[in-house]
C-alpha cells in the first residue's frame, strides 16, 4: 500500500545514505535536469517553522498515543513526491520552463486532496511537505475519507497572460495525469490558483482518461461545483467558532474580533461574524488596516473594497498599523492570511482571550508556548479551517453520484461536520489531558494510524 516508486537511479545503500542527509540537514534535493544532477537549496525561516511545527505536534500526538515506533515513522513518511520540468511557449515565441511538483503523503483513509498553487517561492519542499502532512491529519479530524497531498508551479501568475497560464496548466496535467485520479488524487484551488485552473485540468485530464468532473473540487458551478464551496471555508471557521464559544458559555453576539486578512476567507468570517451581531473592531489585509472600536461596517467595508480594492481609504474606521491588528483590544482574533504572524516578539503583547486559526501555522511554536502560558485559547488550524475540504468532499461526492446538492443541504452537512469534529477533539482532549491543538492532533493521527494499521502496513 505504501510502495513509493524509484526517484533516483541508484543503489538502495546509496539512495539510504543521501536521505539521511536530507532529513539531518532539512535539505531538499531539487532535480532540475534529466540527468539527475542535484541542485540543493536550505529552506526559509518559516518554512522551517512551518515543517518543524507540524513533525513535533505528530511526534507529540504519537507519544500521546504510544504509538508503534516503526508506525510512527511509516506515516510520517510521504507515499509519493513528483517533480516535473512544464515547458510551453509564451505569448511571444519564446520558450520558458518551470517546475512543477505534487506531494502525496498518505492514501491509508481514501484518495489523496490537496491544493494546487501557482507561487514563485511554492517549490519550498519543506513547506509543501508540511501541508500535505497537514492535509493528511486535517481530513481526519473532520473524518472525511481522504489523506494528504499538495503541490503547484514555481511561477509568478500575475507575469503570464491567461493563454499562458492556461498552457501551463494543461502541460502540468499531462506530466501528473497518471499520477492523480478520482480515486487517487484530487486537487483543489490554493494560492495563486482558482476554479479556471481547475476547469482547465479537469478538461485536460479528460482527454485521457475521460469526462472526469470528480478529478478536481473548486470548479466553477457550470462544470460540476458546489454550492456553498466559496463560502465554505469561512463558514467553517465560523461554525468552529461557535462550537468552541459555546463550550465557554459564550456565542458571537456581543463579542468583539479582529480579522487578519480580507481576502475570500477573511471576508466570509467577516460577513457572517457580522451577521451573527458580533463586533468586529480591526480588519487588515494586504492594502491596509482599519479600526473602530464601535464596530466596522462589515457590508459598507466589502462594498468599499470591491469599488477600489482597498481598505486603506474607507471612511468607516481610522487607519491602524497592520501589524499592531494582532496584538488590538478584542476578544477573539481570527488570522485569516499568512503563516508565522504569531511568533515570540508579539506574542506576549496580545490581548485576545480566543484565537481562531483560519490560516495554515498562523502560530509558531514559541508563541504558541507563550500564549498557552498566558491562558489564551487557540482553536488550532487542523480543524478550524478545515471547512474547505469538507465541503470538496461534498463536490467530489456530488459528482461521483452525478446528483447535486442544494446549497441549504451543503451548509448543513458542513455544520454537522464541524460540530461533530469538535466534540471528538474535546474528547481527545480530556482523554490525554492536553490542549485543542494536541487533541485536534491526537484524533487525526489515530484515525490515521488505525486505518494504516487495518489494512497491512507492514507487506
Amino acid at each position: 500500500m505504501r510502495e513509493n516508486p524509484p526517484i533516483f537511479p541508484t543503489s538502495p545503500s546509496l539512495l539510504h545514505s543521501l536521505l539521511k542527509i536530507f532529513i539531518n540537514n532539512r535539505i531538499t534535493p531539487n532535480i532540475l535536469h534529466p540527468n539527475n544532477n542535484l541542485h540543493f537549496h536550505t529552506q526559509s525561516p518559516f518554512t522551517m517553522n512551518a515543517l518543524a511545527a507540524t513533525n513535533r505536534n505528530f511526534r507529540h500526538a504519537a507519544r500521546l498515543l504510544s504509538l508503534d515506533s516503526k508506525v510512527e515513522t511509516s506515516l510520517l513518511i510521504p507515499y509519493r513526491e513528483i517533480k516535473v520540468e512544464c515547458t510551453i511557449p509564451k505569448d511571444d515565441g519564446t520558450l520558458t520552463s518551470f517546475v512543477g511538483f505534487r506531494v502525496q503523503h498518505d492514501n491509508s483513509r481514501g484518495p489523496m486532496k490537496g491544493g494546487i498553487r501557482y507561487h514563485p517561492e511554492c517549490v519550498e519542499h519543506g513547506e509543501v511537505n508540511a501541508l500535505a502532512q497537514l492535509m493528511t491529519w486535517k481530513t481526519a479530524v473532520v473524518n472525511v475519507p481522504y489523506g494528504g497531498a499538495k503541490g503547484g508551479i514555481g511561477c509568478s501568475p500575475k507575469e503570464l497572460s491567461r493563454s499562458e497560464l492556461e498552457r501551463l496548466t494543461r502541460v502540468f496535467t499531462q506530466k501528473i495525469h497518471d499520477l492523480i485520479g478520482v480515486n487517487t488524487d484530487i486537487p483543489a484551488p490554493d494560492m495563486g490558483t482558482n476554479g479556471q485552473t481547475m476547469a482547465w485540468i479537469l478538461d485536460e485530464y479528460s482527454k485521457f482518461h475521460g469526462y472526469s468532473p470528480a478529478i478536481v473540487t473548486g470548479k466553477p458551478l457550470d462544470i460540476g461545483g458546489s454550492l456553498g464551496r466559496e463560502a465554505a471555508t469561512g463558514r467553517g471557521v465560523v461554525y468552529a467558532t461557535e462550537a468552541l464559544l459555546g463550550e465557554h458559555g459564550k456565542s458571537i453576539n456581543g463579542l468583539t474580533f479582529a480579522i487578519q486578512g480580507f481576502g475570500n476567507v477573511g471576508s466570509w468570517v467577516a460577513r457572517l461574524i457580522h451577521e451573527r451581531g458580533g463586533k468586529i473592531v480591526a480588519v487588515s489585509d494586504v492594502t491596509g488596516a482599519v479600526k473602530n472600536p464601535n464596530g466596522i461596517d462589515i457590508p459598507a467595508l466589502l462594498e468599499h473594497k470591491e469599488k477600489t480594492g482597498s481598505l486603506s481609504s474607507f471612511d468607516g474606521g481610522d487607519i491602524m498599523d497592520a501589524d499592531e491588528l494582532l496584538v488590538h483590544e478584542c476578544d477573539v482574533l481570527i488570522p485569516c492570511a499568512l503563516g508565522g504572524v504569531l511568533n515570540r516578539e508579539n506574542a506576549g503583547d496580545v490581548k485576545a482571550k480566543f484565537i481562531i486559526e483560519a490560516a495554515n501555522h498562523p502560530t509558531d511554536p514559541e508563541a504558541d508556548e507563550i500564549l498557552s502560558k498566558k491562558g489564551v485559547i487557540i482553536l488550532p488550524d487542523i480543524y478550524a479551517n478545515a471547512g474547505g475540504v469538507t465541503v470538496s468532499y461534498f463536490e467530489w461526492v456530488q459528482n461521483m453520484q452525478a446528483f447535486m446538492w442544494n446549497e441549504e443541504k451543503v451548509n448543513q452537512e458542513l455544520k454537522k461536520y464541524m460540530t461533530k469534529a469538535f466534540h471528538s477533539i474535546k474528547n481527545m482532549c480530556r482523554t490525554h489531558e492536553c490542549n485543542l491543538r494536541m487533541g485536534a492532533f491526537t484524533l487525526g493521527v489515530s484515525r490515521v494510524a488505525r486505518s494504516t494499521v487495518l489494512r497491512g502496513w507492514e507487506a
